[in-house]
C-alpha cells in the first residue's frame, strides 16, 4: 500500500538563505547592467554641452530682459517720487495761503468783509474796496479748486508708484529665478564635462580655441559693402574684441555675452541699443537673409541669440560658454529668424 505522507516543508533557515541568495543575484545581475551600460564619448558630451550652453544662453537674454525691466522700473519710480514731493510742497504751500486768509478774517473778529465795508466811515471808497473784496472771494475760490486738484494728482501718482513698485518686486522675484536657472544649466554642463578624462577635456578646449583663432585668420568675409556707417563702425568695433570670452550677463569690455557685444559694438557708433535680444529685434527694420549687410544683426533659435553679420555667410558673435568672440559661418548657428538693420 503506498504511503500517503505529506512532504517535509523546507525549514526557516533554508528559506532565508534561498532568499538572501535570490536577492544577491538580482544585485549582481542590476550591478553587472550598470556597469554595462555604455560611457557616452567626447562627441556625445560635447553635444549634450553645447545644448546645455544654449539653454543657459536662453536663460541669460531672459534674465538680462528682467535686468532691463528693472533699471526701467526704478527710473520711472524714482521721477515719480519726485514729482510726488514737489506736488506735496506745492499743495503744502496752497494750503497755507488759504491759512493766511482765514487767519486775517479771525483777527477781523470774524466778520463778514462785506459788512465791515458798510459799516465804515470812507462811504467815497465804498466801490472800490467792495470791488476788491470779490477779487478776493474769487482768489480763494480758485486756490481751493487747486488744493482739490493737487490732491487727485497726488493720490493718482502715488497709486502708480505703489503699482511700480509692485511691478519692481515681480521682476527682482523673476531675476533670481532666471539667475538660477542659466547658473543650474552651466553646472549641469560642467559636471558632464567632468566624467571624461583631462586628457579628453583638454582635446576639447583645444578645439574651440582653434576655432577661434581659425575663423580670426581664414575667414573670407568677401568685399559686401555696408548698409550704412554706423553698421561699418559697430562690425569694425566688434572685430577687435575677438578672443574675449563669452560670459553669461557680460557687457564689456574684458567679456560678453551675444546681446552685450552687439550692444557695445554699437554703442562705439553712436547708436544705444537695448540690451537683450528679445528687445533689440526692435530696435531696426527687419529684413530677410537675402537682404543682408555687413553691420546688420541677425538672430538665431527663437530669438536667444544675436551676432554682427560680418559679409560671405559669416557672422560676428560671442558664441557660447567655454568660447570667445569670433567669425562662424551661419550653417552652424541653428535656425535663422531674421536681420535687422540699424
Amino acid at each position: 500500500m503506498a504511503s500517503h505522507r505529506r512532504p517535509k516543508q523546507p525549514s526557516r533557515t533554508r528559506v532565508t538563505v534561498l532568499t538572501v541568495t535570490a536577492a544577491a543575484a538580482v544585485a549582481l545581475t542590476a550591478q553587472s547592467g550598470a556597469q554595462a551600460a555604455p560611457k557616452p564619448s567626447k562627441d556625445e558630451v560635447k553635444s549634450k554641452v553645447d545644448k546645455l550652453h544654449h539653454e543657459a544662453e536662453e536663460a541669460t537674454e531672459q534674465y538680462n530682459l528682467a535686468e532691463e525691466r528693472r533699471g526701467t522700473l526704478q527710473k520711472e519710480i524714482g521721477a515719480l517720487q519726485d514729482k510726488v514731493a514737489r506736488g506735496q510742497a506745492e499743495l503744502n504751500d496752497l494750503r497755507d495761503s488759504i491759512g493766511s486768509v482765514a487767519s486775517a478774517q479771525y483777527r477781523s473778529g470774524g466778520i463778514d468783509p462785506a459788512i465791515q465795508l458798510f459799516l465804515s466811515s470812507d462811504p467815497d471808497s465804498y466801490l472800490d474796496k467792495a470791488s476788491a473784496i470779490d477779487q478776493i472771494g474769487a482768489k480763494q475760490t480758485e486756490v481751493l479748486q487747486s488744493i482739490q486738484a493737487k490732491q487727485r494728482a497726488l493720490a493718482q501718482q502715488r497709486a502708480e508708484a505703489t503699482a511700480k513698485l509692485a511691478d519692481l518686486e515681480e521682476v527682482r522675484k523673476t531675476l533670481g529665478e532666471k539667475k538660477k536657472k542659466f547658473q543650474g544649466k552651466l553646472a549641469e554642463a560642467q559636471k558632464l564635462l567632468n566624467t571624461l578624462t583631462a586628457e579628453e577635456r583638454a582635446k576639447m578646449r583645444d578645439a574651440e580655441q582653434r576655432a577661434s583663432r581659425d575663423a580670426g585668420d581664414r575667414v573670407e568675409l568677401g568685399d559686401e559693402a555696408p548698409a550704412s556707417e554706423r553698421g561699418r563702425v559697430a562690425l569694425g568695433a566688434a572685430a577687435t574684441q575677438i578672443g574675449k570670452p563669452y560670459v553669461s550677463g557680460a557687457e564689456g569690455p574684458n567679456s560678453y555675452d551675444c546681446s552685450g557685444l552687439t550692444q557695445w559694438a554699437y554703442r562705439q557708433a553712436g547708436v544705444q541699443l537695448t540690451r537683450t535680444t528679445y528687445t533689440q529685434q526692435n530696435d531696426g527694420v527687419k529684413i530677410g537673409r537675402s537682404q543682408l549687410k555687413p553691420g546688420d544683426l541677425v538672430f538665431f533659435n527663437g530669438l536667444s541669440h544675436v551676432g554682427l553679420y560680418a559679409g560671405n555667410n559669416t557672422i560676428l558673435h560671442a558664441p557660447k560658454p567655454g568660447a570667445s568672440v569670433r567669425y562662424e559661418s551661419m550653417n552652424y548657428m541653428g535656425t535663422f529668424q531674421f536681420g535687422v538693420r540699424i
